[in-house]
């Protein structure tokens, strides 16, 4: 049977990390459907926030990755409107997916030439980009933009691909009731993890971890204002670019006022295939995110047994009553900084217990088969 073929326009692929959520997502679509759909990738040669082209990889060709997907890396001079025409003439699909509905190059342009080709499943994954707490960040041209839209009639005739019921609400309320959205849950990553790592869970110590871009959004500047009203011993490392250079002086400005019971260590960014291992050293996640469409790094924490601190501004919803970690208010800064204290305060059996239910609780998510039939009927 020939397989399906769909071409995926996204910003930053792999090699790449750096653009965080977006290239996890794709990444694992790719590799849940690979066997059952033929993709193809178009992209930059370089990553989020980066000029130097990826080691490795030829620029303004196909290139063929070890699982087997092509890849189409565009050179900063190459990418250009005519060029992505071209390329779209010159390529087999039946079907499209977009990635977000901002991007000049990897949305607009190829919406604009694809629309063009009659019986072509165009598919655009919204990537939370229509909730309130995005659409409040550049709220005036992200108005202009969207009216603009509308009176163009350009996401006409396309699937939204929405990854709640919540999501898919959010989408039709800006747009219109009768935009067609379908609801599939983001894939998870594709890892062996066998068992939960074994940690040593002192009462008067815990370390925390966070893993995300240093900009507003991820909110770090908040977590290290909570630390500074825990009273116990905490060890804090995080992890990730430097997006925002503004806002990260003002983050080492808070580090630099943090009273001596708080220890933290900014440990540059992380590569994907490290984030498992390194996770396995540490007791919490602590990611007090303004919002989050998914949270890959959410559900990567939890897959390594390891309990999860983070805003009620995600997906992941009721954790204390599954004993899988906290979902507090961000208006409740003393909450974060008690919850934070009680984890210092946890003996080792109850440590374990949550540690277990974690990574029970992902494993049910991972091998859960109504995502990946979620996502197939994306492409059908």
């Amino acid at each position: 049977m020939t397989k399906k073929k769909i071409l995926i326009f996204i910003d930053w692929y792999l090699p790449g990390y750096k653009a965080g959520g977006p290239i996890q997502s794709v990444s694992n679509l790719v590799e849940h459907l690979k066997n059952e759909f033929e993709f193809s990738i178009i992209t930059r040669d370089t990553d989020y926030c980066e000029s130097k082209p990826y080691p490795n990889v030829k620029s303004d060709q196909w290139n063929k990755l070890q699982n087997g997907v092509n890849v189409y890396y565009f050179s900063k001079d190459q990418l250009t409107r005519s060029n992505i025409r071209d390329l779209i003439d010159k390529t087999e699909f039946d079907a499209v997916y977009l990635n977000g509905i901002y991007s000049l190059y990897f949305t607009l342009f190829p919406l604009y030439y694809l629309r063009k080709k009659k019986k072509k499943r165009i598919v655009i994954a919204a990537r939370g980009m229509f909730a309130e707490s995005a659409l409040g960040v550049k709220k005036t041209k992200k108005r202009i933009f969207l009216s603009c839209i509308k009176i163009l009639k350009m996401f006409d005739d396309v699937l939204f691909h929405a990854t709640t019921e919540n999501e898919k609400n959010e989408i039709q309320k800006v747009l219109e009731k009768k935009t067609k959205v379908k609801v599939a849950g983001n894939l998870p990553q594709k890892a062996n993890v066998e068992n939960v790592p074994k940690r040593i869970k002192s009462r008067d110590l815990v370390r925390l971890i966070n893993v995300a871009r240093i900009a507003p959004e991820k909110n770090l500047l908040y977590a290290l204002q909570v630390l500074k009203g825990v009273k116990s011993s905490v060890e804090f490392d995080f992890y990730g670019p430097i997006y925002n250079l503004e806002y990260w002086k003002e983050c080492e400005n808070a580090i630099n006022k943090l009273p001596s019971n708080i220890k933290v260590c900014y440990k540059g960014s992380i590569e994907p295939e490290r984030v498992l291992d390194v996770m396995r050293d540490y007791h919490f996640m602590f990611m007090p995110t303004r919002g989050e469409n998914f949270g890959h790094i959410i559900l990567q924490s939890l897959m390594i047994g390891c309990p999860v601190i983070i805003s009620d501004q995600t997906p992941w919803k009721q954790l204390y009553e599954k004993n899988i970690g906290w979902d507090i208010s961000l208006e409740n800064t003393e909450e974060f900084a008690k919850t934070i204290d009680s984890c210092v305060l946890m003996n080792q059996t109850d440590y374990d217990q949550m540690s277990n239910s974690a990574f029970d609780y992902a494993q049910q998510y991972i091998h859960n088969p109504e995502i990946s039939a979620q996502n197939r009927a994306l492409f059908l």
